[in-house]
């Protein structure tokens, strides 16, 4: 499963514009991460999930989008897992 997770966010963090992505499970427990994202950052990533969940419950595991001048994250929550991807806004040719 491990070598999954990996080869997973590998492959996220190889599309363009994206620096960094986490996995985290229902727990916010940091499943995996790669890229420029933190580890520390899987149990908010979680926690902000499952708040925008109470908000939209008619809403199948909403995407939130959180975004500034130069990045965005993009946080949606599966059934056992939760996703970030990390990208910048502006994507370097």
């Amino acid at each position: 499963m491990e070598k999954s997770i990996e080869r997973c966010l590998s492959e996220t963090c190889s599309m363009d514009g994206v620096i960094g992505s986490v996995l985290a499970d229902q727990q916010g427990l940091c499943l995996g991460v790669k890229g420029k994202a933190s580890i520390s950052s899987s149990g908010v990533i979680t926690a902000i999930a499952d708040q925008v969940a109470k908000l939209e419950p008619a809403s199948k595991n909403p995407i939130i989008v959180l975004e500034n001048d130069t990045n965005q994250c993009l946080i949606q929550r599966a059934d056992r897992a939760t996703v970030a991807i990390f990208k910048t806004s502006n994507p370097v040719n």
